[in-house]
């Protein structure tokens, strides 16, 4: 493939994955005030994809680009990418809190701009953030460039001018193969992220790292949904044991299982 490859890298600040989290006080989200907060996990392989193409060194990639789009802490995930292989990253500043979060399309719409600003030609972010779970953002964003996309990538191969993604469905697994540009969301079967290592992590502080907002790309952050209330789910009833099928069966029948 003689395409280089300028590959950009959304990543989010979340909440930490082994955190439980809480339900606030007025019900409305969870709770983040104080509660520890990483990149997310599904962002982590989309770096670490990134970097293991740039590695293989077919294609050429001249420039991997970061970003995250929230309040001033983003600068920390956004130093881990780059600690991790990023080049460059960008900062969007958005006001920290609900009204200030940027929905799905919110994202894929600076995402679009993003991409003609920086003339990238190939997107890989994580299928879903762990906190809103959506799963959207990547289909939006290909919908709005009109790019080929693949989504829940295990595998990524570059086969000549095209790109190969196996990703598992339902009873085995499926490979679909589109031309550059493209746009790729990732599973956690891809890879196996790196940690970032202290030389790395210092060398990170004096990478580039722009801040923009999104007034910079004509995006107003708009928000079409409105959280109506959030509750803990109710707590699981203990199991009790059975002696034999019969006394199973029984049970089921009481409980109007069956």
């Amino acid at each position: 493939m003689s395409t280089a490859l300028k590959i950009l890298v959304p990543v989010k600040r979340v909440i930490d994955y082994a955190v439980k989290p809480r339900v606030n006080k007025s019900r409305t989200g969870i709770e983040t005030t104080g509660v520890k907060h990483s990149m997310n996990p599904f962002d982590e392989l989309s770096i670490e994809a990134a970097v293991r193409i740039r590695e293989a060194k077919t294609p050429l990639v001249t420039d991997i680009l970061a970003l995250s789009a929230g309040p001033a802490k983003c600068v920390d995930v956004l130093r881990t990418a780059m600690a991790m292989g990023a080049d460059r990253s960008i900062h969007v500043e958005i006001p920290e809190g609900p009204s200030g979060e940027l929905e799905p399309l919110g994202v894929a719409k600076l995402l679009a701009k993003v991409v003609a600003e920086e003339e990238s030609n190939l997107v890989i972010l994580g299928k879903q953030a762990i906190d809103d779970d959506s799963n959207q953002t990547g289909q939006m964003l290909a919908g709005l460039l009109g790019w080929g996309q693949a989504t829940q990538a295990s595998k990524i191969a570059f086969e000549g001018h095209s790109v190969s993604v196996t990703k598992e469905v339902d009873g085995g697994v499926e490979t679909v193969r589109s031309p550059l540009p493209m746009v790729i969301t990732t599973d956690l079967r891809l890879n196996e992220p790196r940690y970032a290592s202290l030389p790395n992590i210092m060398k990170a502080k004096k990478k580039e790292l722009r801040k923009k907002s999104l007034g910079d790309y004509g995006v107003d952050g708009e928000r079409r949904l409105k959280t109506l209330k959030v509750e803990e789910p109710p707590p699981r009833q203990g199991g009790e044991k059975v002696e034999d099928v019969d006394g199973m069966i029984s049970k089921l029948k009481e409980l109007g299982a069956i």
